[in-house]
């Protein structure tokens, strides 16, 4: 069994994941005058898969530790596999909503399922964040040529065919597990108790909040439409705070945000996943609905932004074995910023090759490096036995930023006169957010200096040799991969 391939197979699933998200984001006007669908329709359509998975990556992640990683992946793959056929075969509206609402489902039954199969092919430290800024970089990926794909299927066949990689991929996946993943270990004994109450507290709470958040784009914040489904998010993940602190074995454990180093990382992962996300639908309404371009010609405009991808994802593994984490993912924030700072000076007539393609090529660039260096923190140190928990967190900023970046940015693009200068002010907004998160990445993650040692004072005539032991070193927070793995 190589663990290359098992990493191969585990990687094109997190990538197909992420990719499934945008298979319908450029047809959806196609969609939309097909079944009829009012704004409130098409909106439930393009947020049922992100709702579904993003509010049940907890439980899913939970129910990985629980069961095993390759049981839960095949459970994941089979509920994905079907709800993509039905998707591609759906006779109207409702139903395609539903079965996206199923694809999610098992998204979010698969993501931590595989990230845990990653702790187990490459079980040392440094093995395990080698291959983990590998894959910070493959959801972004996903996310790209789910749109470069959307755009050319349904200009040549029909948006039918956007489901055709999801349902190839979750296939081969179920074929090649048994031969390419290990096998869940044997438990003694009953599994612990799955907390019910958590689980069911943060998947409503994340669902209805994010609904809220995205209904934002169609509906002003003082609507019934938005509050009151945020509203209670808002108090159901609240009920989710008291649930946990209670819970014999809580789905996500009070103090698992609480190292800095995490919570800072999972930050970055929001941020940028926001930018990226952000970039993708602002560019593509402004290229169709401003500039007039085909879906075709939009999908083929973000093909340097993905070639720009692909190398850093590439590079992210080396520079963060040699400059460290900490510094790969600020530094990485720092040139995403640059990008979108230059995105900002959007107008009517800006042209592709001089205005666009230079904040399309610098923000991949930047944003693959954050993504890997993000990734390898959030992960660096947990048990194994947590590796679940870990992927379920991690996957659930990555689905967060787009929902709550777009929802505020959105807001902040409402606010000019003109939607291209909206735009411009978007970008602008979340390059700031960029480089704060860089500021406070550096800051809040660099090394301690070692404290001086602490001596007792000694008495005039005592020998030097009387003096106090000197006191223990303070821990410093590893930042690469050499540290993480001693």
């Amino acid at each position: 069994m190589s663990s290359k391939n098992g990493f191969a197979l585990l990687g094109t699933i997190q990538a197909t994941l992420i990719f499934t998200i945008m298979i319908l984001m450029v047809p959806l006007p196609r969609i939309a005058r097909e079944f009829g669908l009012d704004p409130s329709g098409l909106l439930l359509l393009s947020t049922a898969y992100g709702l579904s998975f993003s509010g049940l990556l907890l439980l899913g992640g939970r129910l990985a530790d629980r069961h095993g990683g390759r049981r839960m992946l095949t459970v994941g793959l089979s509920v994905f596999a079907a709800a993509s056929v039905a998707g591609a075969l759906a006779p109207g509206a409702t139903s395609l909503t539903a079965f996206r609402f199923v694809q999610g489902l098992g998204a979010a039954l698969t993501a931590p399922a595989a990230m845990a199969l990653v702790r187990r092919l490459f079980p040392t430290p440094a093995g395990h964040d080698r291959a983990m800024a590998t894959w910070g970089g493959l959801s972004v990926l996903g996310a790209t040529a789910g749109g470069l794909f959307s755009g050319a299927v349904t200009t040549w066949i029909s948006w039918r065919g956007t489901f055709l990689v999801p349902v190839l991929v979750a296939l081969a996946g179920l074929v090649l597990a048994p031969r390419l993943l290990p096998a869940d270990p044997r438990r003694p004994g009953a599994p612990p108790p799955l907390d019910v109450g958590g689980a069911v507290t943060a998947t409503a709470g994340v669902t209805a909040a994010g609904y809220g958040l995205v209904a934002t784009g169609e509906r002003p914040w003082s609507s019934a439409a938005v509050l009151v489904p945020l509203t209670a998010g808002v108090l159901l993940l609240a009920a989710f705070a008291l649930v946990e602190r209670r819970a014999r074995e809580p789905l996500l454990p009070p103090g698992f945000l609480r190292d800095t180093r995490r919570a800072t990382a999972l930050a970055a992962i929001m941020v940028t996943a926001a930018g990226t996300a952000l970039t993708f639908y602002l560019l593509s309404l402004y290229l169709q609905q401003v500039r007039g371009w085909s879906p075709l010609r939009t999908s083929a405009a973000f093909v340097p932004y993905a070639a720009a991808l692909v190398g850093s994802g590439r590079a992210a593994g080396p520079l963060i074995g040699r400059f460290g984490a900490r510094a790969v993912t600020a530094g990485g924030l720092a040139v995403g910023a640059a990008g979108l700072l230059l995105l900002a000076g959007l107008d009517p007539r800006t042209p592709y090759a001089t205005g666009l393609l230079p904040g399309l090529l610098l923000l991949p660039a930047g944003a693959g490096g954050a993504f890997a260096g993000a990734t390898v923190l959030a992960t660096a140190g947990v048990p194994r036995r947590r590796a679940g928990l870990a992927a379920g967190v991690m996957n659930t900023a990555m689905e967060l930023g787009p929902t709550v970046g777009l929802a505020g940015l959105m807001s902040v693009a409402a606010i000019p006169s003109t939607p291209v200068a909206g735009y411009a002010a978007a970008f602008a907004a979340v390059g700031v957010g960029y480089a704060l998160t860089a500021a406070v990445a550096a800051l809040a993650l660099r090394p301690r200096p070692d404290p001086a040692p602490a001596t007792a004072p000694s008495a005039p005539s005592a020998p030097a040799a009387s003096a106090a032991p000197t006191a223990p070193t303070a821990p410093t927070a590893p930042t690469t991969i050499k540290e993480l793995s001693s």
